[in-house]
C-alpha cells in the first residue's frame, strides 16, 4: 500500500485577525486543549469546513410543470376523503 505524504507550509501572521492567527494562539490552543499544534489545525480546518462546504450535493434544480402535475397527481390518492370534522389551526 502506498501513502503519499502531502505536506503544507503554515506561515502564521504577525497578529491575530479573523483572516490568521499568530504561532503563539496556536500554541495556547494546543496546550488549552491538550493536543499538538498540528492537531490544533486540523480541528480548525474541519470545522471552518464544515461552516462552509455545502453538507449535500446540489439538486437538479427546481421542477418541471410535468414533475408537478404528476406529485399533485399521486398526493390525491393519499389525501383523506370525505368531510372535514375538526379544525384547529397552528397560528390565528
Amino acid at each position: 500500500m502506498t501513502v503519499a505524504s502531502e505536506n503544507l507550509l503554515v506561515k502564521f501572521r504577525n497578529k491575530d485577525t479573523q483572516f490568521g492567527v499568530t504561532r503563539g494562539t496556536v500554541k495556547a490552543l494546543a496546550s488549552e486543549l491538550d493536543v499538538t499544534e498540528t492537531q490544533v489545525i486540523h480541528m480548525a480546518l474541519s470545522k471552518f469546513a464544515g461552516d462552509v462546504l455545502p453538507a449535500y450535493a446540489p439538486d437538479d434544480g427546481p421542477l418541471t410543470a410535468k414533475q408537478i402535475t404528476a406529485l399533485r397527481k399521486d398526493a390525491a390518492k393519499h389525501l383523506p376523503k370525505g368531510k372535514t370534522l375538526s379544525r384547529q389551526d397552528l397560528f390565528q
